[in-house]
């Protein structure tokens, strides 16, 4: 199924309809989407509906709590973060009206050194009256920063999705063995994981106690960098993300013994009530770095 591309539908697609439809995506509610455009909550469900009648299709499903994008929804929302996008920045072009303000970004350490530093390189040049903050750390803390109004975006690996997140990819996750150590083979295994907090260790331990693994947890660390060191060191086996995979790994299989991990998905987080022109430009250049327009 697909969104209808005639001629007739398409000029009827106003940015104001794209921009509620985002409103109420970004949000995961009608009420709090309206908060968030200044418009009462029978309007929003009026413009919803004309969107809705232009399509042809539902574009939300209306749940106990809130609502959830319908995979129309989630085909249309992409291509409505463009489309309002560029002209909230073409109409700061024409005012000579500069990007400013603030934002607040939170990227996990194993992005810190590649991909994501130049993309906020890029875009202090493109806005330097814009002041960025960045918080390179254990992303495993981010959404309560998110919830305490300490950062703005972040970007860090979930379970799964919820309200005010944005995929930006699938990631695969590995264990991993040094390829000068025989580590692996030792029982019970040593291994190296991340601390408490994370959801990955819980995963990674009920992985291996199913699989009747016998394995130690020896090494605790906040950080991919610890994580990593533990590894290319023989201290133990480690699970990481396909982008922390480095030449000094092997990775580790079923035939190893050990049991294969569900893919992470990797996401931008807004902060709940956010949607600002800095956000929103801040946004694109994310999902940009990402292939996500």
């Amino acid at each position: 199924m697909s969104i209808s591309n005639n001629s007739e539908s398409t000029a009827k697609l106003d940015s104001e309809l794209l921009r509620t439809f985002l409103a109420v995506a970004e949000s995961g509610s009608f009420s709090k989407g309206a908060v968030r455009i200044f418009r009462s909550q029978s309007a929003v469900s009026l413009q919803v509906k004309q969107l809705e009648d232009i399509l042809g299709h539902r574009v939300f499903q209306r749940q106990a709590r809130g609502v959830k994008l319908t995979p129309i929804g989630e085909q249309l929302r992409p291509s409505a973060q463009k489309v309002v996008g560029l002209l909230d920045e073409t109409i700061g072009q024409l005012r000579s009206n500069p990007l400013q303000g603030s934002i607040r970004i939170a990227i996990p350490d194993e992005y810190g050194d590649n991909l994501l530093p130049g993309v906020i390189a890029q875009f202090a040049r493109n806005h330097p009256q814009v002041e960025l903050s960045v918080r390179c750390s254990f992303s495993a803390n981010f959404p309560v920063a998110l919830a305490r109004n300490e950062i703005d975006l972040a970007v860090h690996a979930v379970e799964s999705t919820g309200n005010n997140m944005q995929v930006l990819r699938k990631e695969k996750t590995y264990w991993v063995t040094s390829n000068n150590h025989m580590v692996h083979q030792h029982n019970p295994v040593p291994v190296a994981l991340f601390d408490r907090d994370c959801w990955w260790r819980d995963r990674a331990l009920e992985a291996l106690s199913k699989s009747g693994k016998q394995h130690q947890v020896v090494f605790s660390s906040e950080s991919v960098t610890g994580i990593t060191a533990a590894v290319c060191a023989g201290v133990a086996v480690g699970m990481v993300g396909e982008n922390s995979l480095r030449n000094e790994f092997r990775i580790l299989s079923a035939k190893d013994g050990f049991p294969a991990m569900q893919d992470s998905i990797l996401v931008l987080e807004h902060r709940e009530g956010i949607s600002d022109a800095v956000s929103r430009a801040m946004s694109r250049a994310i999902r940009g770095a990402f292939g996500k327009g």
